[in-house]
């Protein structure tokens, strides 16, 4: 056996309700009554903090659950007081494509906050440390305890290892940030890779944790994993094991095996894993949704680069629009559309772009002849500057548009005059109207319902359907209640108010 390293320590950021719902699930797979049932337990198994969140999952839970978000993140941070909940952000969009203005970042910020948020994971589709920074900035004014930046992982000519050596060098003073962590969502990253790069995140890092995210897409995360920890990093992404694997990240339960043959520590309960684990899989087989499964190595991973959620995503798109048998095409011609959009990193909203057109690629009779507005902005600049040169040819074709010239100087969503047009509603719906269609935004807590006419009464205020659910809201709403528990043949719940 192993002896147990004494600066060995590893903490677990567990991504089953984001990441792993979303690689493998589509992200709609979990409701807020899901959540909320297995939020206690989840608080006890020891994580250092739980990637919950993002504003497209939240506006997932509108469209396909017409569920309140903002009430899925006060139900599930008051049922989980010791643990954190994390929102990933680029700092550029809330839930719309459309750019935002900062006032309102600023007030989505303040109310993830307010709601439960502690956590934020920052990253930028270009890698910009000065966008990093500033998104830090503003994360810190509107009281996020922890922020975890991130630089994003690619492979092309101008994805060197020194590319991300300075990165890292120029975001080493940034106060704001509490930990740097690689993030890896084609799950790319070598042995020899994550070796190489350690240094420059350890020395960016200084005294700060150095975390590591990455896919098992084409089977090598795990083995990066463990390369990284002998390199030095000390926080790893896991998602349990029902959500684990294929295009999710590595499995909780045998990263932790992984990490006792190595000699390193750890801080989770294995029976409580256990039981989260059992409850995901009973979900998984009551609803007929995929499990997470080894994937073999598949260099072609290395021409379209896409995340585990974006090719679950694709997949989708192409069975939606009854093209199923185009999927491995598009697979190759989302390599064919990052080269000629200068080798974007693909990450969201990027990775999203090049999917979608890509898709429609290989549909249409003549390639580029359909493009979507926020392709058009990404070649009008409007979310950086491309690491390469785009394709000259195609750059001509996109921006010969009529709608390029539209778009050119698009105003961002803005607060101003919201309030007077939205009336005397709560920040938090104020922002879901701002951003997402005014019928599904009613349709909000109205099971089965068709999307239909303006409802007078505020639809966040409207009752949820679970009594638990409705319990959890009301205790989290009276300061002089610290801690419930409920225990009955079928259910336990326990609640404890953090701070």
């Amino acid at each position: 056996m192993s002896p147990v390293r004494t600066d060995g320590l590893v903490e677990i950021v567990d991504t089953t309700t984001r990441d792993g719902n979303q690689s493998l699930w589509s992200a709609t797979g979990l409701t807020t009554d899901d959540l909320v049932a297995i939020a206690p337990t989840m608080d006890r198994v020891g994580f250092h903090a739980v990637d919950f969140t993002s504003s497209t999952h939240m506006a997932v839970a509108v469209r396909f659950h017409r569920e309140d978000p903002w009430e899925r993140l006060r139900l599930v941070s008051a049922a989980m007081p010791k643990t954190p909940l994390s929102f990933i952000t680029t700092g550029m969009r809330f839930i719309t494509w459309v750019p935002v203005d900062e006032e309102v970042m600023r007030l989505a910020f303040r109310c993830v906050v307010r709601n439960g948020i502690r956590r934020f994971q920052v990253a930028d589709p270009s890698n910009d440390p000065v966008r990093l920074r500033r998104v830090a900035v503003v994360a810190r004014e509107e009281g996020v305890e922890e922020i975890a930046i991130a630089l994003t992982y690619s492979v092309s000519a101008v994805h060197t290892h020194d590319y991300y050596a300075e990165r890292a060098a120029a975001l080493a003073d940034c106060a704001e940030m509490d930990c740097l962590y690689l993030k890896d969502p084609g799950g790319l990253v070598t042995v020899d890779a994550v070796r190489e790069l350690a240094p420059h995140f350890l020395r960016a890092a200084g005294e700060r944790p150095a975390e590591l995210h990455s896919h098992c897409t084409i089977g090598l995360a795990p083995l990066v994993y463990m390369e990284g920890l002998r390199a030095g990093f000390r926080v790893l992404h896991t998602a349990v094991e029902p959500l684990a694997r294929g295009t999710s990240n590595p499995a909780a339960e045998t990263t932790l095996r992984d990490l006792h043959a190595e000699g390193f520590s750890h801080r989770i309960d294995h029976d409580t894993l256990a039981a989260v684990s059992g409850y995901f899989r009973d979900l998984a087989h009551e609803r007929g949704l995929p499990l997470g499964t080894p994937q073999e190595y598949d260099a072609t991973y290395y021409h379209h680069q896409l995340a585990g959620g974006m090719v679950s995503t694709t997949r989708r798109m192409l069975e939606e629009l009854r093209r199923p048998e185009l999927f491995d095409a598009a697979l190759d011609e989302v390599g064919r559309v990052r080269s000629e959009m200068g080798y974007p990193i693909i990450v969201t909203p990027v990775s999203q772009q090049v999917a979608t057109q890509a898709v429609r690629n290989v549909i249409d009779q003549e390639r580029w002849s359909n493009v979507s507005d926020e392709t058009i902005r990404y070649f009008l600049g409007h979310f950086g500057e491309p690491p390469a040169p785009v394709d000259g040819d195609v750059a001509e074709r996109v921006l010969s548009r009529p709608r390029a010239d539209q778009l050119r100087d698009l105003e961002p969503v803005l607060l101003e005059g919201a309030r007077a047009r939205f009336g005397r509603i709560s920040d938090e719906e104020l922002l879901l109207r701002l951003t997402m269609p005014q019928e599904q935004v009613d349709a909000i807590g109205v099971p089965g319902s068709s999307p239909g006419p303006s409802r007078t009464a505020s639809v966040l205020e409207r009752p949820v359907r679970s009594a638990t659910v409705r319990l959890l809201d009301e205790v989290a709403r009276r300061p002089a209640i610290t801690h419930l528990r409920v225990e009955t043949d079928d259910e336990l719940v326990e609640w404890r108010r953090s701070g």
